[in-house]
């Protein structure tokens, strides 16, 4: 199990951006909701950049944090969570886009 780490910071533009890495799963997506809550209370009515590039799993707990959120996200995503986003639907709700 990969661990998982959340760090907020800028993005290109000046948008806030949570740069994900690790396993996201069912013990850790409090902490990615809780990050995502704060960094958009912060962000105003600008979408907050989610890159998940460096993510090697994201299971249902994960994909449930990121829907409840999507319509304020764009998601940066490799092509291995690709499919997983679009099967889920949520390429429909937010922005997502390769790296």
């Amino acid at each position: 199990m990969t661990p998982l780490t959340v760090t907020p910071g800028t993005a290109p533009g000046g948008r806030p951006l949570l740069t994900v890495a690790g396993e996201i799963d069912l013990g850790n997506a409090g902490l990615l909701a809780r990050e995502l809550e704060a960094l958009e209370a912060d962000a105003g009515p600008e979408r907050v950049v989610v890159d998940l590039t460096a993510v090697d799993y994201l299971d249902s707990a994960g994909l449930s944090v990121l829907f409840v959120h999507a319509e304020r996200l764009e998601i940066v995503a490799s092509s291995l969570l690709e499919p997983v986003l679009t099967y889920s639907g949520l390429t429909e709700l937010a922005v997502v886009r390769a790296p």
